[in-house]
């Protein structure tokens, strides 16, 4: 049987057969996805082919539990996107697999998401060749100072080509215009802790019923509430457009847990800048043709720098993916 997965709790992962049955699974013996060192086999988003067995046990024991079976096989992957492990070990994190799009959930404040989180993270969707959608969350709670600082943040963003949403969980400015983008793709979501994933998950698919917690007023983070991830179908569209043959082409939404820091996975030196639309483009123009725009003579990106036409904040955070190479280097602060 063959199916998608839908939810990931760690040790079992939740599969929706193509016919519309429902399998808690555990993946079979020592079984790793070849060729990628990471510490889940298995991601949502994963088409996967399963094989139904009377002899696990379920997840809670309960009668109403789904019957289980072992994945045997994960198809090929399209894409995916993923980071170093939490543990700073040298293996990686797949978030999600086989995505249209990314979405990365991002507050100018209460909390903070910093500008070199935002890039690691778009230069990894750029490395994996996902698209992304930066939502900037919160814009009911900012003042005169932090909204021409949003403004200025969104102008940068969008001159590099990524399209951005200003919006608000909780009510519900922009929603209708981000919802449209999302319409018929499998979008993940991913951000900070406390950035308001899971309330903007709860206003755009009301059954999620995600749990959501404020944040600490003492350190201005987010708390941990979505401890797993999970794929929730979009609501269908009003009556009055197109009808759409089930809900799943409506679009899905693939949630995550929240995450402090985004550290890069398997990039060379001399691949980095590859995944800087600006500092790629530019670069073409250096003197030399392995230019790190570090110290080399000649170099056409460090001359754009002083000229103001890459952003500060791009290049302090191309800086630091190069030092991601030395393991001692690296801080969870990114």
């Amino acid at each position: 049987m063959t199916g998608l997965v839908i939810r990931n709790t760690g040790s079992w992962y939740d599969v929706r057969t193509d016919d519309g049955q429902f399998f808690a699974c555990k993946v079979k013996g020592n079984f790793r996805l070849r060729g990628i060192r990471s510490t889940n086999p298995v991601a949502v988003g994963d088409r996967v082919d399963i094989k139904p067995t009377a002899t696990e046990s379920t997840p809670d024991g309960s009668p109403s539990s789904p019957p289980t079976a072992l994945i045997t096989e994960i198809h090929d992957r399209r894409n995916y996107i993923i980071r170093r492990a939490s543990n700073l070990s040298k293996q990686s994190h797949i978030i999600a697999a086989n995505v249209d799009l990314a979405g990365l959930i991002i507050t100018i404040a209460h909390p903070e998401t910093s500008t070199t989180f935002i890039d690691r993270f778009l230069a990894t969707a750029e490395a994996y060749r996902v698209p992304v959608v930066l939502i900037f969350n919160k814009v009911d709670l900012y003042g005169a100072d932090e909204l021409r600082y949003l403004e200025g943040v969104m102008t940068l963003y969008r001159y590099l080509g990524y399209n951005c949403h200003a919006v608000s969980a909780k009510t519900g400015e922009g929603i209708a215009a981000l919802v449209d983008d999302l319409r018929g793709k499998t979008t993940l979501f991913s951000g900070n802790s406390g950035v308001g994933k899971s309330t903007l998950l709860n206003r755009i698919v009301p059954e999620a019923r995600a749990k959501t917690a404020e944040i600490s007023v003492a350190h201005d983070q987010g708390q941990h509430t979505t401890t797993f991830s999970e794929m929730y179908d979009l609501p269908q569209a009003s009556s009055s457009e197109a009808e759409l043959a089930d809900a799943s082409d409506s679009g899905r939404i693939i949630d995550t847990p929240g995450i402090r820091g985004f550290g890069t996975f398997d990039f060379e030196r001399e691949e980095v800048s590859h995944y800087f639309r600006e500092i790629f483009q530019i670069g073409r123009d250096c003197r030399f043709s392995n230019c790190t725009h570090t110290h080399e003579p000649g170099c056409a990106v460090m001359k754009a720098l002083d000229n103001h036409e890459i952003a500060e904040s791009r290049y302090q955070s191309y800086l630091s993916m190069l030092e991601d190479k030395d393991e001692g280097k690296y801080r969870e602060r990114f």
